[in-house]
């Protein structure tokens, strides 16, 4: 009888992942900061603490202006293999990554800001 029901867990599951995202497809201001603390933590690992670069190169907003929006947002999700860059699919969406590469190109996530 109940079998077709999606259960509750599914349902609430699918309502915050798109509540985490405005219409336009912007991360709310809460998933915002959540990605600023992943790339200065899991991707500062690599590129430095400032993200002026270490083992992986600088990720400041000089050094991503000159990079396509569109491949770091592919190298952010499937990575480089044969690199220590890993893909961080698993853990973001495309729109994540997209805001991530945005706020990296802008310069909002730099250390002053």
């Amino acid at each position: 009888m109940y079998k077709n029901l999606i259960p509750l867990s599914a349902v609430l599951t699918m309502f915050a992942v798109a509540s985490a995202f405005a219409d336009d497809g912007v991360p709310n201001s809460e998933r915002q900061r959540e990605l600023a603390r992943f790339v200065h933590q899991e991707c500062g690992f690599c590129h430095g603490l400032r993200l002026t670069g270490g083992l992986g190169s600088p990720l400041t907003s000089e050094t991503m202006k000159q990079r396509p929006a569109d491949l770091m947002v592919k190298v952010i999700l499937k990575g480089i293999p044969g690199t220590a860059m890993p893909p961080w699919q698993p853990h973001l969406s495309e729109q994540d990554a997209r805001w991530i590469v945005h706020a990296l190109q802008e310069g909002l996530l730099d250390e002053h800001k």
